[in-house]
């Protein structure tokens, strides 16, 4: 689920879901002003916008520039920073909502913000799902899957997936108001059974379902390529390295994945429980709802450092007159053949 599509719309600038706000004391948010808490908070939003905008830029850059979407991979990748960097478009109208616990910015604007959030949050993470897919066919067996992998095939993929996004928003997108001051969903069109099933799809969609696909499909990649390298009669060290570097990348990505996801949707079903809502949960919520953010800005550092040709194509943007070192081990995978057994090295492209 979206983080300000809850913690904006259900949370109240991070405080509590809509059906138990009324629980909580509002004087809570009536106590000093700038507090340390608040303005903590600003900078951190601040940083994650900045940095998330200039990263995931940078990657879109780079594949438009570099690589011109050459691949079914990158076409992927620029869908997922394409959506990760309009994500952050709408991070300051939030922290501004969160800081001054007020919407000052109308009714329309209220809609689109939220709207255009859940859309790009939700396809970013269907990228990087359908991402696990492509890469356990392209290690597997890329002859097999060629004709699935092409660069048209997974821009209509891609498209897909950003429609798709529309379904979990639209239900709510009729109820998004500037009500009372604050840009929220009108508590009295909805019931506590309603808001449970609601987290609860959305759970599903936006979290539970895709680590399942990328858990399986990246267990299985791993598990393929340690079978193939034990079945070799005399393992290459290129298959060794490519194991090592595709292990580290799995680990990474699921494991960024779920700390940067899971205490948000935590805190999503703890708060319809809770009767005795606290400043404390409140801005521990306000703080999962920023790491569930900078989520997006993992994504463009898990480029650089986990892939040797983005990390060459990042290079060559910033230092243009710098040229690229020279590559020992190459992780990437889109060339690369488990049927080869002739012990060449593979020049391979994310």
């Amino acid at each position: 689920m979206d983080s300000s599509f809850t913690s904006e719309m259900f949370y109240n600038a991070g405080s509590i879901a809509a059906p138990t706000a009324s629980y909580l004391d509002e004087d809570i948010y009536l106590q000093e002003d700038l507090d340390v808490f608040s303005v903590t908070m600003a900078v951190l939003y601040l940083v994650v916008c900045i940095v998330g905008l200039a990263g995931n830029t940078l990657v879109i850059v780079a594949v438009l520039k570099l690589d011109k979407m050459a691949s079914a991979t990158t076409v992927y990748i620029f869908n997922l920073a394409l959506a990760d960097a309009l994500f952050m478009v709408g991070l300051p109208f939030i922290a501004i909502q969160n800081f001054q616990n007020h919407w000052a910015f109308g009714d329309l604007a209220c809609k689109l913000v939220m709207v255009l959030d859940g859309i790009n949050q939700f396809t970013s993470v269907f990228c990087l799902t359908v991402m696990s897919i492509d890469r356990y066919m392209a290690l597997v067996d890329p002859l097999r899957f060629a004709r699935w992998r092409t660069p048209r095939r997974a821009k209509i993929v891609s498209g897909f997936l950003w429609l798709f996004s529309l379904l979990p928003v639209l239900p709510m997108a009729i109820h998004f108001s500037a009500r009372d001051g604050l840009c929220t969903v009108d508590p009295h069109v909805t019931s506590d059974s309603w808001w449970l099933a609601f987290l609860s799809y959305t759970f599903v969609l936006g979290f539970a379902l895709p680590s399942l696909v990328m858990t399986v499909s990246y267990t299985a990649l791993v598990v393929t390529l340690r079978t193939h390298r034990c079945q070799a009669s005399s393992p290459s060290q290129e298959s060794h390295c490519l194991e090592t570097q595709v292990t580290k990348m799995v680990v990474a990505v699921v494991l960024v994945f779920g700390v940067c996801w899971l205490p948000f949707y935590t805190f999503n079903f703890c708060s319809l429980y809770r009767m005795d809502l606290v400043l404390t949960f409140a801005r521990g919520f306000e703080f999962v709802v920023l790491l569930s953010y900078s989520w997006s800005c993992a994504n463009p550092i898990l480029y650089a450092c986990l892939s040797e040709s983005f990390g060459r194509h990042f290079l060559t943007l910033l230092c243009p007159t710098k040229r690229s070192p020279s590559v020992h081990c190459n992780p990437d995978t889109e060339r690369y053949d488990l049927n080869d057994t002739n012990g060449r090295d593979i020049s391979v492209v994310a």
